[in-house]
């Protein structure tokens, strides 16, 4: 795969996508005794993505440029971990951040941590850092569970409470994906007393011919009816689950014309995409190891 070359915009910015993923199923298989859940699922990329706009300078300043309604720069994702890679190494660059942000908040597939894993892996290029992918990744689980995984770059059987992945090949495919129209706060499921936490592990040897579903998925539904029911309208069309603690849910398709013929089937109102499955992320090459 060719090096990525990054957009330029007029006002001088490079832009980088930030790619989202989809949970091919998700087991929780046990409890740590820090109340962490552990974890078994299939991390799938996908090339729907947000884009990260950044502009290197030397004043060794990390700028937010027209942050999320709501949200000081200090508290943004994207500026955090511009932050925590420059204390880290004692940069003295800086860089002002900038969000062109598709992909839904609270849709379970990622974006907020793919966002973060994008400025780390970019700026370890702009600032010419070259830290080892091992690096970047120890540094991005300080600020989320599934950054790790956008900076390791590779779909993955992923274990622990996310941080242990195992590299498999998936195939091609393209997805339906929906977003209803709900958020849904992580904890919440996971503080459900109804969480199924016991699933029997399972091995990468022994995935073609396991029985896989989300474990997160029939409390997201009880607590938000609107999943279930868009669950139930793609069935219709292809097998449907939702992917992490939603609200995505997403069918898989041979072709992007099956998957595009469904999402323009979509009751009004009714919010969607297609994505096809990628084997690795678009920064693959900006960390060594």
């Amino acid at each position: 795969m060719a090096d990525f070359i990054p957009a330029l915009n007029d006002a001088g910015f490079s832009g980088f996508p930030a790619p989202a993923k989809l949970n091919l199923f998700l087991h929780v298989i046990g409890r740590r005794s820090d109340g962490y859940h552990l974890l078994q699922s299939v991390f799938q990329l996908i090339d729907a993505h947000d884009t990260v706009w950044l502009k290197t300078d030397a004043s060794g300043d990390i700028v937010r440029e027209n942050p999320l309604p709501g949200v000081p720069a200090q508290s943004d994702l994207i500026w955090r971990a511009a932050r925590l890679l420059q204390e880290h190494t004692g940069c003295r660059l800086g860089v002002t951040l900038d969000l062109d942000k598709r992909l839904p908040m609270g849709g379970g597939v990622g974006g907020g941590s793919s966002d973060a894993a994008t400025v780390l892996l970019a700026l370890n290029r702009l600032w010419k850092l070259e830290l080892p992918r091992s690096e970047l990744m120890a540094l991005g689980l300080q600020l989320g569970a599934d950054v790790p995984f956008f900076i390791y770059g590779r779909n993955a059987f992923v274990e622990g409470i996310g941080e242990i992945m195992t590299p498999i090949e998936t195939g091609e495919c393209w997805f339906a994906v929906l977003h209803p129209q709900v958020h849904v706060p992580t904890p919440d499921i996971f503080r459900d007393p109804d969480l199924t936490r016991d699933t029997p592990p399972i091995t990468v040897r022994g995935l073609a011919t396991a029985s896989t579903r989300n474990d997160l998925e029939a409390v997201a539904c009880r607590q938000h009816p609107l999943i279930a029911e868009s669950i139930n309208w793609l069935n219709h069309y292809a097998p449907a689950r939702m992917t992490g603690s939603g609200s995505c849910v997403f069918a898989r398709f041979a072709s992007q014309e099956d998957a595009a013929r469904v999402i323009s089937r979509l009751p009004d109102f009714w919010h969607g995409f297609t994505a096809s499955a990628m084997s690795q992320h678009p920064l693959q090459g900006f960390a060594g190891g």
